[in-house]
């Protein structure tokens, strides 16, 4: 049978919350009877509950964390980040999606309300932001890893320089010629959409070369719509030398629609992306594309939520981590 903190208790001699106090640190104790507690804890092998342990210290040391979904291929980064961060601070994780809707969020406030974690990491799932902002207001300690530019400033935030990170794009492919870019975007209502758009035309547009509407085709972040896009860019006579695609998925779509329809990348399209999942390294040609820093974005996250529990204030103004820009085979031909 399991050694209790009752067995601990009577074979010191002393009551269950003297030896609750040893555990807890909490307390006014004579040192001898600590340590003779102490010893038989060690002598017993005594393993107490790390749930009523944190309790007890009005902490769980566990984290949650929300996300959309674990089929994206950059959540594993920016998850890999953070649990980096909590396992060497020896904290714990509690992950959420919203795989099921109203049901997960529905088993999420459970939790909540169960007091079953010290604080949340949140990816945020489309339409719950309101949500999230009502419990940080009501004490939860919450850090958002902006995914989507989508903060408003009431939720301290970890997010990357869309804008800026576009905008390395558009001079890379200026620089290999590029002058007539078609541009796959995410969905329009994401922040992120409007700050790619914004960041990859301002820099044509200092090069003196607007892009037309025709040139811009609506995505969803998906490798279907990806290829749909340029299918029917060609279908519609649009020319093109170079796709610029929101996220690496859809530009992997877009060279495959290309390669469907015999055209050549890099040599006749070049192919830029924007994210540098795992996968991009891999494509044939590998992929060029904006890097963000999913990891790091978990990582700085996770760091900001221990700190709050270690008495510093959580951030008013969003953390921001740049992108960079990596070449690779898609964009510049390597024989």
């Amino acid at each position: 049978m399991p050694i209790t903190i009752a067995d601990v208790a009577a074979r010191a001699k002393v009551s269950k919350t003297t030896v609750s106090r040893v555990l807890n640190g909490k307390g006014e104790l004579d040192e001898s009877t600590a340590a003779r507690v102490r010893a038989v804890i060690d002598e017993l092998g005594y393993v107490p509950s790390s749930r009523a342990v944190g309790l007890a210290r009005g902490r769980t040391r566990v984290v949650a964390m929300l996300v959309p979904s674990l089929t994206w291929p950059w959540i594993g980064e920016v998850l890999q980040g953070a649990v980096d961060v909590l396992e060497t601070e020896r904290y714990g994780l509690l992950l959420f999606t919203c795989n099921r809707g109203e049901e997960s969020m529905r088993q999420f406030g459970a939790q909540v309300s169960a007091k079953s974690f010290d604080g949340l990491l949140v990816i945020e799932p489309e339409g719950t932001l309101d949500y999230i902002a009502t419990l940080h207001r009501r004490g939860l300690p919450v850090v958002l890893i902006d995914d989507r530019d989508q903060s408003t400033g009431e939720i301290p935030s970890v997010g990357t320089t869309n804008h800026e990170g576009a905008g390395a794009a558009a001079r890379h492919l200026l620089e290999i010629g590029r002058r007539t870019p078609l541009v796959i975007t995410g969905p329009e209502r994401f922040g992120c959409t409007v700050q790619r758009t914004a960041g990859f035309a301002a820099v044509y547009a200092e090069a003196g070369l607007a892009i037309p509407p025709e040139r811009v085709r609506l995505g969803d972040f998906t490798v279907a719509r990806g290829a749909d896009a340029v299918q029917a860019a060609l279908a519609a006579g649009i020319d093109f030398d170079s796709v610029f695609a929101h996220n690496d998925l859809s530009a992997l779509g877009a060279m495959q629609a290309l390669l469907d329809s015999g055209r050549r990348t890099p040599q006749d399209v070049a192919v830029v992306g924007f994210d540098d999942i795992p996968t991009a390294a891999h494509t044939q040609p590998p992929l060029s594309t904006v890097h963000q820093p999913l990891r790091e974005m978990g990582e700085s996250a996770a760091r900001t939520l221990l700190a709050h529990f270690e008495g510093t204030p959580l951030p008013g103004e969003p953390t921001v981590i740049p992108t960079s820009f990596v070449i690779r085979g898609s964009t510049v031909h390597t024989p």
